[in-house]
């Protein structure tokens, strides 16, 4: 248990940063749940416009430091390739 003011400071941030970051997490994963329905329906458009929602959101990830940028990198280059392949 945190004894210092310092210390107990620190875990009360580091609560707040918890709570906050699980709620970002929520969201991204949550747009990821939408480009991987449309994907599976099958609709092209639908999977376009649902990873076009969804590569701000990720990228946003990165800047508050919940995601590594190149995991996005990875993530949206291989929805895009699958939403693509959806035509062929």
């Amino acid at each position: 248990m945190a004894n210092s003011p310092q210390a107990k400071k620190r875990a009360r941030q580091a609560d707040r940063r918890t709570t906050v970051n699980k709620a970002r997490r929520s969201r991204i994963r949550t747009y990821l749940r939408k480009v991987e329905e449309a994907i599976a329906s099958g609709d092209q458009t639908a999977a376009a416009a649902a990873l076009r929602d969804a590569q701000p959101e990720l990228m946003r990830g990165v800047t508050k430091g919940i995601l590594h940028k190149n995991t996005v990198s990875r993530k949206i280059s291989r929805l895009a390739a699958r939403v693509k392949a959806l035509t062929a």
